[in-house]
This record gives C-alpha cells, structure tokens and sequence, in this order.
C-alpha cells in the first residue's frame, strides 16, 4: 500500500571543528544533536501546498507547485522559503509532488549557530522523498537542502549543515571531505573518558544574510584566485598565505589553511581512540584563528571562551559561522556545572543576557519516526 503521511525528524548540529571550511572544498568534523525539527507530511491533491509551524504560530502559508515555479519568493515568510524551496527543487529536479501539506516543530534554538535551518529542509526533504521520490539518494537531498537555502532563501551556506543532518550517527562525529562527498564515520564516546560537550548559547543570533557571511566567501574567493587554485582547500602550507599582498585576504586564507589541518589532525587523533583532552588545544586554537584571522567572534562569544577555559575547561571555540551564536566547551564531566556558572557569572558582569546551555550527544541523523 502506498504511503501518503507520517513523520520525520532532522537534527541540528554542532561542527566540532572546521569552520568556513566547507565552501573552500575543505575538510568538516560535525556531529548531529539531539535537537531536531519534526516534519508532519502528507500528500494532498491538485498541487496545494500548505505549510505550518509551531514558531511560526499564525495563519498557514497556502501556496501550490505551479506558484512556486512562476516566482514572486519575496511574499512568503523568511522561515517558508526553506521548506518552499525544497519542495521546488523536488519538482525542478522531475521528482513530482502532486500536493503536500506540511506541519513543522522544532526544538533547535534558532539564530544559535546550530543548523537549525538545515534540520528543517532536510526533515522536509527526507519527508518528500519518502512519499514522492523513494529512489532519491542521500548525496541529491543534500544538495536540494543547500540549495534551498542559497537559491530560496537566500543564504550563501555550503554542504557541511545539511550532510550532517542526513548523514551523521549515533556516537560517532562525521568527517566530511565537502570536495569529494568522501565520510567517514569518527568514534566520539566522550563517557567513556569522564568528558561532555557543553554547549552555549550566547544568545545572540548570527544572520548569515545580513552580508558578512558572503563578504568571507568573497574573500576567500579571492585569495584563492590570487594564489593560483581552484579554492583555498589547495593550499598545503600557511605560509603561502603570506604571499598574498592583501593583509586581510592573507588573513582569511591563513585561517581556511590552517582550520583544515586542525580537522585533518583531529579526525587522526580520534579514530585511532586517543583521549579526546588531546585534542582540545586544537579546539582552543580554532577559536584564536576564527577571532584573530577570520575575524567572526564577538565579545560575548569570546567572553564565553574565556570564562569556559578559566573555569577549567580543557579546550573551548565558537561552533558555526560566528557573527553571534553558540560554542562548545571539552569539559570533565564533574566540572560542567563549575563551567557553567563561570561562563553565566561572566555574562552577568559584562551586562550580556543569560546563556543558554546544553549539553551535546553524539545523535542520529535524518529519519522516519512514524
């Protein structure tokens, strides 16, 4: 019998290390959250498309297929156009959608810095293709959730959110080559050795639309063209960066250069089942060249690092593209608490809102819950 409804969940992610990496075809380290978007689907007819959400809450967007395709993106609601998109992309690619009527939920912060706009095209798109398009491969659905955010709802994002929604695993980080597709699944039992992940939420959103994003893209762009490659991932050596006239095109390329042999370093420690303290310098330096080269932090997001370090925390970075948002803290399990009350202590001082925190499993990726 033939499905026409269910339910599918994506979640977010948290990239342990390899930031503003994955547009230069370099190297990514994400693992996928707890945390997630639940996607309610079923077919509907005449190709009616309706959408809700819980974060959303209001009247519905009612649009159909044929809309989509003539244009006019600029009238639905910023969050709809991740979901529109992918429905779009569906019917572009010949993967027919005769209807759908979709009910969203979500449980990832958004504005966080932890994909929560990946967790929700791709719940959509595993939803879709389980009703529409069942020979639809993984390596397709994420390029229709990356382009959905470029192409719809106009973000300049790469394939590293989208392929640690669908790809990820319980307990286990994802080492992603985003020139070749190549993965490779990396232990992360972090019980195992007495640590956690502590998450923090500054609580100040990144908005990657708002132009800085895409300036780094450019740039990045640049730097490669002036050094004679393809992309930045073709730079073996920090100091070719050097070479470079521009101090801020040589900063940027320093920091591309150097955050993919920090992956490169991490992903070798951990899947030959070193203590992961070892690689928590890495983590540390990672903010330092995000800070200082790549100029993306911000004075609560170094605040947090900070004050996350000094509590004694062995390594500390902000996660994801910066410009506001969350990091993550390597911690002994019987330290999280001191942690946290150092880094809310600290905010309080410095006038910031309270953080939010979380502390982060290794969790599976895209499915069907029903």
């Amino acid at each position: 019998m033939e499905t026409t409804a269910g339910r599918w969940w994506a979640p977010g992610r948290v990239n342990l290390i390899g930031e503003h990496t994955d547009y230069n075809d370099g190297y990514v380290l994400p693992m996928a959250l707890p945390l997630g978007v639940t996607c309610t689907a079923a077919a509907g007819p005449g190709g009616v498309v309706r959408l809700r959400s819980r974060q959303a809450p209001g009247d519905p967007v009612d649009t159909t297929t044929a809309a989509l395709a003539s244009g006019g993106w600029s009238e639905f609601p910023a969050w709809s156009r991740y979901p529109l998109g992918v429905i779009r992309e569906f019917e572009r690619r010949g993967h027919e959608v005769p209807g759908v009527h979709l009910d969203l939920d979500g449980t990832v912060p958004i504005g966080a810095g932890l994909s929560s706009s990946a967790a929700l095209s791709c719940s959509v798109a595993v939803a879709l293709r389980d009703l529409f398009a069942p020979a639809a491969t993984d390596t397709e659905l994420i390029d229709i959730a990356r382009t959905a955010e470029n192409v719809y709802a106009g973000v300049p994002t790469g394939t590293l959110d989208p392929s640690a929604s669908l790809l990820c695993t319980a307990g286990h980080l994802l080492f992603l080559d985003t020139r070749t597709g190549a993965t490779e699944q990396i232990p992360f039992d972090l019980d195992a050795f007495g640590l956690a992940l502590l998450i923090i939420d500054t609580g100040t959103p990144h908005r990657l639309v708002d132009g800085e994003y895409a300036a780094r893209r450019t740039e990045c762009a640049a730097a490669a063209a002036q050094l004679g490659v393809p992309t930045l991932r073709d730079v073996p050596f920090a100091a070719e960066a050097d070479h470079l006239p521009d101090p801020v095109l040589r900063r940027r390329a320093r920091h591309v250069i150097t955050e993919n042999a920090r992956v490169l370093r991490i992903a070798e420690q951990l899947r030959t089942g070193a203590d992961p303290r070892l690689i928590a310098p890495l983590l540390t330096a990672g903010h330092a060249s995000l800070r200082d080269d790549f100029e993306v932090s911000s004075p609560p997001l170094d605040t947090a690092v900070t004050a996350a370090l000094s509590a004694g925390a062995h390594g500390a970075r902000l996660t994801g593209a910066g410009f506001g948002g969350s990091i993550l803290a390597l911690v002994d399990h019987d330290r999280v608490v001191e942690v946290r009350t150092a880094v809310r202590e600290a905010f309080s001082a410095n006038g910031f809102n309270p953080p939010r925190d979380y502390t982060a499993t290794p969790s599976a990726g895209a499915r069907r819950l029903l």
